[in-house]
């Protein structure tokens, strides 16, 4: 259908708005449920094919370097291509990946399918955010990106419970594969909610010339970089937070085990109302003012860490997921907003930079723990949101964009 100024868009309190939103909040979880579910898996691995631990976690990384590298490409082939149909193939293929590792007999195998996972998922996230971007009018769009993100914090949680509940009762195979027919299961009902696209037009035959002026110009284009600098801010933090708090909590004087831990880690859940929530916010207050709230909440619940109690020190997790979720939602969907051309590209930019955050902050804050214990590490998070502040700040007087 044409692209033009008469087109409508997709208004807050319709159904076509509500069909999207819970469309894209079934996206969400899917991508994160299957991207995550072999997290709490590890050890199962290591005892089923006998490989250690840091082999282990290669089920983890590989599929997140490959996302990494998936969302950067689909930012450019989503120009090209139906935005419900590439979501729709993403959707599926992970799904049945995810099944066919399920039955991998063997280890190289298993860890090949995981890694064409992470690949076959890279055309979710990008092109999710910018569909949201084109078709929800701008006055309900903080709503509508706060619920798929807020479908990803199931997602990432649910993949997490729901695998360790069934490998428990039954085994890591069918816990898996339990994993990748509920993905399949939320595939079809995205299909059969999302409404197709009304104000974009596939453009087919793009060379590289054209990418590669695009990508300049989404460079140039005032606040974008800024949103890109705060996704690295905002998934740099949070994932560090996670990776090494654990390391905290086994020490002395806590020692808690692994399943107390893994109890704690239940605070992830207050992402499903954070992002919807700030989205609502941004939608009435503003963008900037609630961008800058997200990130002192996580610099106040940082600072709840660094004491002794163990209430603190759980009530400041949950403050810096809180804050995150709240953040990212409003930061991605700023984004789109932002974007006046090429929106899947721009997308997926931003995911491009929240990985890389997740990857190099994550790995380089084990370097502060080795060093320094959690002041190191609280230091290294801490300054990332002085940063992260300073950039909302100089976006500002782009809120009203």
């Amino acid at each position: 259908m044409p692209n033009t100024s008469d087109t409508p868009y997709l208004e807050r309190g319709t159904r076509a708005y509500w069909r999207a939103s819970i469309a894209l909040l079934f996206a969400g979880y899917a991508t994160f449920s299957l991207l995550y579910c072999v997290q709490p898996l590890l050890p199962s691995f290591s005892a089923a094919f006998n490989v250690t631990p840091a082999q282990s976690s290669l089920t983890v990384s590989l599929s997140t370097a490959a996302l990494a590298v998936a969302i950067f490409m689909a930012g450019f082939v989503s120009e090209g291509w139906s935005r419900h149909k590439l979501m729709t193939m993403s959707l599926t293929v992970s799904a049945l990946l995810t099944i066919g590792v399920s039955i991998a007999p063997q280890w190289h195998q298993l860890l090949v399918l995981r890694a064409l996972e992470g690949l076959a998922l890279g055309g979710v996230p990008a092109v999710a955010m910018a569909y949201l971007a084109e078709e929800v009018h701008p006055d309900g769009l903080g709503l509508a990106m706060g619920l798929y993100v807020g479908g990803t914090a199931i997602g990432g949680m649910a993949g997490r419970v729901i695998t360790g509940i069934v490998a428990d009762l039954f085994s890591w195979r069918v816990a898996i594969g339990t994993i990748g027919v509920l993905g399949i299961l939320s595939m079809l009902a995205f299909r059969s909610l999302l409404p197709p696209s009304r104000h974009f037009v596939p453009r087919r035959g793009l060379g590289f010339t054209h990418h590669r002026s695009a990508l300049v110009r989404q460079f140039r284009r005032p606040g974008l970089p800024l949103l890109f600098l705060l996704g690295f801010v905002l998934m740099g933090s949070f994932v560090t937070l996670y990776n090494y708090i654990g390391y905290r909590l086994l020490a002395p004087p806590y020692r808690l085990s692994q399943t107390e831990i893994g109890a704690i880690f239940v605070v992830y859940l207050t992402g499903v109302i954070a992002s919807p929530w700030s989205g609502r916010m941004a939608d009435t207050f503003g963008r900037a003012r609630v961008l800058t709230a997200s990130l002192l909440l996580m610099a106040l619940g940082l600072a709840l860490t660094m004491l002794s109690p163990l209430s603190a020190i759980v009530g400041g997790i949950a403050c810096v997921t809180f804050g995150f979720f709240a953040g990212h939602a409003v930061a991605s969907g700023w984004v789109g907003r932002l974007a006046k051309e090429a929106k899947g590209q721009a997308a997926a930019l931003y995911l491009l930079a929240y990985y890389i955050g997740s990857s190099l902050v994550g790995s380089y804050g084990g370097h502060m723990w080795a060093g320094y214990g959690w002041n190191g590490v609280a230091g290294l998070v801490f300054a990332l949101l002085v940063i992260g502040v300073l950039a909302t700040l100089r976006l500002r007087r782009l809120d009203q964009a």
